[in-house]
């Protein structure tokens, strides 16, 4: 079974051959790794990783962390690698298709930010509209904070955020979609938090579709 783990490192050379090696001591293979953000002395790195049938998935938080300075932040269940190159491929799809472009973006985007679900939440003159992912809750309501001005992470313990999201541990994220009115919602069930290096990636993304959607 496939695993994404999040870890922060020490950004110094050989930490990451150092993980890899700990991990691969209990029969774990990276398959793909992914770097999430940089800054003074840190590193973010996602890491996809096989666990041999029978292996516990708290073992890889005990391997990562037996390296010096290592900290795990979420270890979670993950179907395929991570592609980085996925945004120019979802870009593509979207102007091949406008009509049903946003559609298209809002299931392709949990892919590429690695979450759990995407909405899009859009107001109208008779309410609200809700493009939804599979996997995404059932109802989304309109929240609070729209219309939202720029992308942002949320607080998944605010009181809009229904029960269901919160006993998940639903790590939550939003940004406009070409303007305040219409937003994509982002969520992650189990964490990891979204990091500043994430939203701006999920900004930018969006700033692009933006051009191509119908308004």
């Amino acid at each position: 079974m496939s695993f994404l783990i999040r870890v922060q490192l020490p950004d110094r050379p050989g930490t990451l051959g150092a993980v890899a090696s700990a991990l691969g001591e209990i029969g774990a293979d990276i398959l793909s790794v992914d770097v999430v953000e940089r800054s003074p002395g840190v590193a973010i790195d996602d890491l996809v990783v096989e666990l041999p049938s029978g292996r516990l998935p708290d073992g890889l938080i005990t391997a990562a962390e037996s390296v010096e300075g290592v900290e795990v932040d979420a270890v979670r269940p993950y179907a395929g690698v991570l592609n980085t190159h996925r945004e120019l491929e979802l870009v593509e799809e979207v102007a091949d298709e406008p009509a049903k472009g946003l559609a298209v973006f809002t299931e392709g985007v949990p892919k590429i930010i690695r979450a759990g679900w995407a909405v899009v939440i859009e107001i109208d003159g008779s309410g609200y509209r809700v493009t939804a992912s599979a996997a995404a809750p059932e109802s989304v309501e309109l929240p609070p904070w729209m219309p939202l001005a720029r992308a942002t992470v949320l607080d998944g313990e605010d009181g809009w955020v229904p029960e269901t999201w919160r006993e998940l541990g639903t790590e939550l994220a939003a940004t406009p979609l070409g303007r305040a009115d219409r937003v994509l919602l982002v969520g992650r069930p189990g964490g990891p938090m979204f990091r500043a290096a994430e939203v701006a990636r999920l900004a930018h993304l969006a700033g692009i579709v933006a051009v191509v959607l119908p308004d």
